[in-house]
């Protein structure tokens, strides 16, 4: 293989992998927002976005999207990681600004793309927190499994695991809670009230089953892993793909 074929590759190889990590962030951004329009509590990582977002229109705090409070938030804890590592903070770890750009414009599309549902009744509340958490879960599994940079979330988790030697795990249950106390702090002092549809009984729903779902749906992603590994050349690329997919489909 001559070195022009091989950055071929290598090329592809990040193209694919990324196509498929931004089909995993927009999977998680639905699910997301389809927690906000339950109005049963958003999930833990929008929380206080969302309480920034509401309160714009009636407060001195800027007229963003939930999308743009997502996107500054994550940059704040890239900087976070940076305050803390310091010199020992890896320059590759900047890709997380990116993805959370990413991240939160995605919200946004979804918001608009989802403009026209309304869940009105309590069980067509209860059906999109369901499903939000469970396409949540499904695209975190996905993303998990491309294994490129973090996302900034999950970033600030692991440095505080590394610095105080703490398992991750408890690390990112301090995280979540830290947020969603930061969304509660947000709801009186903007609204002077706990406000239920950002910070509901369906945030708890979220912190819990969506993590299930994640433990449920990853032993049985091989397939994934086989379209994540899946290298085809440039003139090969649309055959390959639709013989790869065949092959799958006949195998059910």
């Amino acid at each position: 293989m001559n070195l022009t074929t091989d950055r071929k590759e290598k090329a592809i190889s990040f193209l694919w992998q990324h196509l498929l990590l931004l089909i995993s962030l927009y999977l998680m951004t639905l699910g997301v927002v389809l927690c906000v329009k339950s109005s049963l509590g958003s999930s833990v990582i929008s929380s206080l976005p969302f309480v920034f977002s509401l309160a714009g229109p009636i407060s001195r705090v800027p007229e963003w999207t939930i999308g743009g409070y997502t996107i500054a938030m994550n940059f704040i804890l890239v900087f976070c990681q940076i305050l803390i590592l310091r010199r020992s903070f890896d320059p590759m770890q900047l890709f997380q600004l990116v993805i959370g750009f990413v991240f939160g414009w995605l919200i946004d599309l979804n918001m608009a793309l989802t403009a026209g549902l309304e869940c009105t009744t309590l069980p067509s509340q209860i059906f999109a927190q369901f499903a939000g958490c469970t396409i949540m879960g499904i695209g975190i599994a996905f993303e998990v499994r491309c294994g490129s940079v973090t996302m900034p979330g999950e970033g600030i988790s692991i440095t505080v695991s590394q610095v105080t030697k703490r398992p991750f795990a408890k690390v990112k249950i301090w995280v979540d809670t830290t947020l969603v106390l930061l969304a509660v702090a947000g709801c009186y002092l903007f609204f002077g009230s706990w406000q239920w549809n950002v910070i509901g009984i369906g945030t708890l729903f979220a912190m819990i089953y969506v993590g299930l779902v994640v433990k449920f749906i990853a032993p049985h992603l091989g397939w994934f892993d086989r379209l994540l590994a899946y290298r085809p050349g440039f003139r090969r690329y649309l055959f390959g793909l639709a013989r790869f997919l065949y092959r799958r489909g006949g195998a059910k």
